[in-house]
């Protein structure tokens, strides 16, 4: 039986808030005057990811001016947060960069969070029988839990990470099913989103409602069954406890689409990413990057020609026994001529470079890369010329 393919989604804004924020008390200015905290945070959360779980699928989705429709809604909806701080506005443009040159894709849609596009994605996946993994420490994606869907929440400082299934969710939140996690917001709030909830429900009574009634709608369909102020309260600010539910549930069919090809983990620009470390002096990074990617210490890596998000073109003549071709065939079968053969560029027509492929993650790209290509040409070496 095939292993189950992963999707891990990175929470881009919560992963590179929460690195910044960890070295707050002791930030990395680099030699001209740049707080790089939030990129480094971000990239050690990445590559702590890539490293520990060797994902088959991965892909960061960012916000892109907030959610419009949770605005339009409720005008306060998140206007409690300070400004964002000049060394993340900075930071962004950066993280994108280097996610480019990794062949990493990066998910925006103007007028949605990343929550939403996260949402959507993971239910697409998981109707594809993927195993899919949302790499943030946000607990609002709690009510997207399922069989097939995890939230792999980071530790601050990369020493740990937890991942909470369906068990985890309802011994944290004390409901049945994940998606009552999203009555749960709605009777008592999310103070970081300036959600308002129900006046005077906290975590417990919240929690208790939920055992109770099942769900916000049966709550207030069943106020007489509450008792002085809190009966006044509930039936007082029922639609304030419909809006805040409706705020705190995640859009799962916004207009974005998986397509496995495209997220697939692919082989990076190894000097396109080295680069931009060293531009950003980060040199552990660096080292770290290459040991992840290419399998040794070297430190002379070079780029690999690669289609990371083009669909893949295997080759599929073969002579009758139904097997993919990695090389295309010869001649006869492939409908070439020798005409057709001899006049293909050489090695010394086309730019071209070179990189040591050695183990683990860097054969594993290199393989899955090679795998996609129509035609492929080796050169082998010998101690001798004779087969004996």
């Amino acid at each position: 039986m095939s292993q189950q393919k992963r999707l891990f989604l990175l929470d881009a804004y919560a992963l590179i808030f929460r690195g910044y924020y960890a070295l707050i008390k002791n930030p990395r200015i680099n030699s001209k005057g740049m707080d790089t905290s939030a990129i480094m945070g971000f990239m050690n959360s990445l590559f702590d990811v890539i490293k520990r779980e060797k994902p088959d699928h991965l892909a960061v989705c960012f916000d892109k001016d907030g959610s419009a429709d949770r605005v339009e809604m409720y005008a306060d909806y998140k206007a409690n947060r300070d400004d964002t701080p000049d060394a993340i506005r900075t930071a962004i443009p950066w993280i994108q960069n280097i996610l480019k040159a990794m062949h990493i894709p990066c998910i925006e849609l103007s007028g949605l969070e990343a929550d939403d596009i996260i949402g959507t994605l993971a239910k697409q996946a998981e109707k594809e029988d993927y195993k899919v993994f949302m790499v943030t420490p946000d607990k609002d994606f709690a009510q997207l839990v399922s069989k097939n869907i995890f939230m792999y929440r980071p530790s601050r400082m990369g020493n740990g990470i937890e991942i909470w299934g369906i068990p985890e969710v309802q011994k944290r939140f004390g409901v049945e099913r994940p998606e009552q996690v999203i009555d749960y917001l709605g009777m008592m709030g999310d103070a970081s989103d300036n959600i308002p909830g129900l006046p005077g429900v906290g975590d417990k009574t919240a929690k208790k409602f939920i055992k109770q009634f099942d769900s916000m709608e049966g709550l207030l369909a069943n106020t007489h069954k509450l008792k002085g102020k809190m009966k006044e309260k509930v039936e007082e600010n029922a639609a304030l406890g419909r809006l805040s539910k409706q705020l705190a549930t995640i859009i799962i069919d916004c207009d974005v689409t998986f397509d496995a090809e495209d997220y697939e983990l692919s082989q990076p620009d190894n000097e396109k990413v080295q680069e931009l470390f060293e531009e950003l002096e980060f040199r552990r990074l660096k080292d770290q990057f290459i040991k992840i990617f290419s399998g040794d210490d070297d430190t002379t890596q070079a780029q690999v020609s690669s289609t990371p998000t083009a669909k893949a073109q295997v080759a599929e003549k073969e002579a009758g026994g139904g097997q993919f071709s990695l090389f295309g065939g010869d001649p006869a079968h492939t409908g070439e001529t020798i005409t057709d053969l001899n006049s293909r560029k050489t090695i010394g027509e086309v730019s071209h470079s070179y990189q040591s492929v050695a183990q683990g993650m860097a054969m594993e790209l290199f393989l899955k890369n090679l795998m996609k290509q129509t035609s492929v040409c080796f050169d082998t070496e010998t101690t001798g010329l004779d087969p004996l």
